[in-house]
């Protein structure tokens, strides 16, 4: 069962016009929350940047009730152990380009079934950029075909993340995830004036383990003794090989250490 526009509807109801500016123009935002058995984790922190993502596109901001009363519905409808809670908002119903309509937003959510990441990932480096001072920077916007290409890239190397630099050979982000990398034995991440999303992931190991927002080249990678990404699924997951660098014994000490902690501080809240 899915929620659009106000209710529950069985898939085979549930149809968005070939003309929501979400579809045709990327007009959106959307926010992916980790669900375990019926229970969303950080919602009001994902809500709040759902609501800022609005704010950055000029969107009316979300009702954040009903969107809690969404999720709770979903949920109940479609049990299962571990889900992908999605929840989609966009321009709405508009005329073909990019001047809006104004039957006003449309809100989806949704949510499908997945499994626990493994501990250990590959991920390679991308010669496309991340623009720091783009109008979309810090927005997590439908506007993902550059993830898609890059994460694309990712696959056939074997890999299942791209991390990109930005504008100025500085270490931003993955297409779904934030980095943290281990330098003489302290725990860095790209600042978010690198041109990263403000991963809530991120921001939560930030808190719990002290990691100290660093701007890093992009060569940062080759030296750093561990690196491990975070996002809403990943959870916290150490990186084993970057390109064709083999980084022996992952996930290190930081990196367990880190893991460790997210892992009882998260089970502990379920809204932190």
């Amino acid at each position: 069962m899915i929620w659009l526009d106000g209710q529950l509807r069985d898939p085979d109801s549930a149809r968005v016009s070939v003309l929501d500016h979400g579809l045709t123009v990327g007009d959106g935002v959307f926010e992916t929350l980790k669900a375990t058995d019926g229970k969303s984790f950080a919602l009001t922190r994902h809500l709040d940047r759902l609501a800022s993502s609005a704010r950055g596109l000029g969107l009316p901001e979300p009702d954040r009730a009903e969107v809690r009363r969404a999720c709770a519905a979903v949920l109940e409808a479609n049990p299962m152990p571990l889900g992908r809670l999605r929840i989609t908002y966009t321009g709405g119903l508009s005329p073909l380009g990019s001047d809006r309509g104004e039957t006003g937003p449309t809100l989806v959510v949704a949510v499908g079934e997945t499994a626990r990441r493994p501990d250990t990932t590959a991920v390679i480096t991308v010669p496309w950029v991340r623009n720091e001072r783009g109008a979309l920077t810090g927005l997590k916007t439908t506007s993902y075909a550059e993830n898609v290409v890059a994460l694309a890239r990712a696959r056939q190397q074997a890999a299942s993340e791209a991390l990109f630099g930005n504008t100025v050979g500085q270490l931003c982000e993955g297409t779904g995830s934030n980095v943290f990398v281990v330098l003489d034995g302290e725990l860095h991440t790209p600042p978010l004036a690198s041109g990263c999303l403000a991963g809530i992931t991120r921001a939560l190991v930030r808190e719990w383990t002290g990691a100290t927002e660093t701007d890093l080249p992009l060569d940062a990678l080759d030296r750093a003794e561990e690196v491990f990404l975070t996002s809403t699924l990943r959870d916290v997951q150490a990186v084993r090989r970057i390109d064709g660098r083999e980084l022996p014994g992952a996930p290190g000490p930081v990196t367990t250490k880190a893991m460790r902690i997210f892992d009882e501080r998260s089970a502990a809240d379920i809204d932190p």
